[in-house]
């Protein structure tokens, strides 16, 4: 079994910054992409981030230059520092990660429970 676990999510002011981090932990052959996803009440989920194993990045446009997504291989982590944050980014953050298994030839995507990041004065 494979799972990934949010953390760093919380309530912060217009302009703040606040740092998620998302551990996969399991029976992990190796990790391709990882990304972060976020859902705001009312609205689709949407692509925030995504990095590849070898550290190539893409951000939705709404984020860039204020978001940075970034990886630490020998944890399985992956982390979204975001910086300047405005009303509208509150959501809830989910991670994902597509994780080949020990003994799997085959690869999944797993997610991640979800961490609320509401920004608010």
């Amino acid at each position: 079994q494979v799972r990934l676990v949010e953390s760093g999510g919380g309530l912060v002011q217009p302009g703040g910054s606040l740092r998620l981090s998302c551990a996969a932990s399991g029976s992990i052959f190796s990790i391709g992409v990882m990304g972060w996803y976020r859902q705001a009440p009312g609205k689709q989920r949407e692509l925030v981030a995504i990095i590849t194993s070898s550290g190539n990045t893409n951000y939705a446009d709404s984020v860039k230059g204020r978001f940075t997504i970034s990886r630490d291989n020998a944890k399985n982590t992956v982390y979204l520092q975001m910086n300047s944050l405005k009303p509208e980014d509150t959501a809830v953050y989910f991670c994902n990660a597509d994780v080949k298994r020990d003994g799997s030839p085959f690869q999944y995507r797993y997610w991640g429970q979800g961490t609320q990041v509401t920004v608010s004065s």
